[in-house]
């Protein structure tokens, strides 16, 4: 039988507000177990929320490059469940009636075409805490720094049908809510991480299969690998003639497997009702608007920007968008070029640099390169001062603190190129000179020797010479 996949995502995103959503406390990751945890996020005795009003702009923000719908009202509502974590024996959380509504993003699928996914819902809640495990034998330890911390859960349509869509998917949310400066993406720490609903059903068939929901994954790779193996897991247990069962499932990255963590509750489980200490949530329309003008240019925007206006491919504009930080440093390095080859500084910033940053397991904003001094590799190469090969030659030095910049590199290791017609004439003739059986060869008719006289020219002057010079008093002596 041949099965069709269906997958939605939840993703958690921790929102970038310096306290919590409902009190004072800091939000810094990392500090000492406990210590970031006031009264308000323990539930104690007589203490009461009041809603932080940088969160619900940033919701909303959200929202809004989304083309989410923004409801004047919405609610906050108990989400009432026990774990060791939850302190209040609640989660302050939204269920009917949330921040943002009905949306939509459109992803880039491998074959270059578009899709559309829709958004059901966005909605404010407060973070749980976190059980330690490793550092106690037989024991489990509460860390509640992280209790109350504002998340915006992100929930979409079931509209992924393959693990790459799904992460296609999540990499887009991750990119624009940095885009949008409202969450870091730092996976590591926990700021975005995402639960996945995996079904299956017969091709064709319209009813949805038996979904299980694998929590907490936090990384692109893993939320693929996830997808996979609880897919081939889902199909085994229906060929053999079982039957899914609905439930909360863990994935295990170290065996790269799910295992069932408990039967999947439905929202009258968590007997969900309007809390009671918070007032309905009323957003005007003014508040929105003044948002709306904070909006920065959206990664779909800046993408189309880079195609029409600086004759980019679509997917050289979309890998430079991926990220705010690379898109701003692509765009500082084209302005210091006086935006004269856009193409060529896509080039480099994704070739060279990022193959770099990747080696070296840096970011961006890390990089020993500045964009400026990238300019002035790229500068260098215009003006035929230097080559493109003894370019990466600059580059590697600029990379290693060799210098402050590509002027001083290209001097202190007298790289400047030969463009003397006399000097590379002088060259040019020995080499031929020195290779008789070749320019026979070439004279026969073998004209792909050309580019063994190139190499040749090009060795003799330790890659300086003018390689368009080379090329064509190569040519010139060689049909002589």
């Amino acid at each position: 039988m041949e099965w069709e996949v269906v997958i939605g995502l939840e993703i958690h995103t921790q929102l970038a507000t310096k306290s919590k959503i409902f009190s004072g406390a800091a939000t810094a990751y990392g500090a000492a177990p406990n210590s970031q945890a006031c009264a308000v996020d323990l539930g104690l005795p007589g203490v009461l929320p009041v809603l932080n009003e940088e969160a619900v702009r940033m919701a909303i923000k959200f929202g809004l490059a989304v083309d989410a719908d923004i409801p004047e009202r919405s609610i906050f509502a108990r989400k009432n469940y026990f774990y060791p974590d939850l302190p209040k024996g609640y989660q302050i959380s939204q269920f009917e009636l949330p921040v943002v509504g009905l949306g939509q993003i459109s992803i880039e699928l491998e074959d270059g075409s578009e899709k559309v996914v829709g958004i059901t819902r966005a909605h404010l809640e407060e973070d749980a805490g976190k059980s330690l495990h490793e550092d106690f034998d037989g024991q489990t330890g509460i860390d509640l720094n992280r209790a109350g911390t504002p998340l915006l859960e992100i929930v979409s349509e079931p509209d992924m049908r393959s693990a790459k869509e799904a992460v296609a998917y999540m990499k887009k949310i991750h990119s624009l809510v940095r885009y949008l400066e409202i969450c870091d993406g730092n996976m590591q720490e926990g700021s975005f991480r995402c639960d996945a609903n995996v079904s299956i059903r017969p091709k064709g068939q319209e009813k949805f299969g038996t979904r299980a929901e694998l929590k907490n994954i936090n990384s692109f790779r893993n939320v693929e690998r996830a997808i996979n193996y609880e897919i081939e897991r889902q199909i085994d247990v229906l060929e053999s003639g079982g039957k899914v069962v609905q439930e909360t499932r863990l994935y295990d990255a170290d065996k790269n497997e799910t295992r069932s963590m408990r039967s999947k509750e439905e929202a009258n489980d968590y007997r969900y009702f309007p809390d009671p200490d918070l007032l309905p949530l009323v957003i005007e329309n003014d508040t929105i608007e003044a948002i709306r003008a904070t909006l920065p240019e959206l990664p779909n925007q800046k993408r189309d920007r880079f195609v029409n206006e600086l004759g980019l491919s679509l997917y050289d504009a979309s890998v430079l968008t991926s990220s705010r930080e690379l898109a701003n440093y692509f765009e500082a390095v084209s302005a210091a070029t006086d935006g004269k080859d856009p193409k060529q500084c896509a080039n480099w910033v994704i070739g060279e640099l990022s193959g770099a940053l990747n080696k070296a397991n840096l970011e961006i904003t890390d990089s020993p390169v500045s964009a400026e001094q990238l300019a002035g590799i790229l500068s260098r190469i215009s003006d035929n001062t230097i080559s493109g090969k003894i370019a990466k030659t600059v580059f590697e030095a600029l990379w290693d603190g060799e210098g402050e910049n590509a002027d001083a590199v290209i001097e202190s290791k007298g790289l400047k190129q030969v463009t003397d017609t006399g000097a590379i004439e002088a060259m040019v003739d020995e080499v031929i000179a020195n290779n008789p059986a070749q320019l026979q060869q070439y004279k026969e008719g073998k004209e792909q020797l050309l580019g063994f006289f190139v190499g040749q020219v090009m060795k003799a002057s330790k890659g300086k010479a003018n390689p368009a010079q080379v090329n064509e008093l190569l040519k010139k002596k060689l049909s002589s």
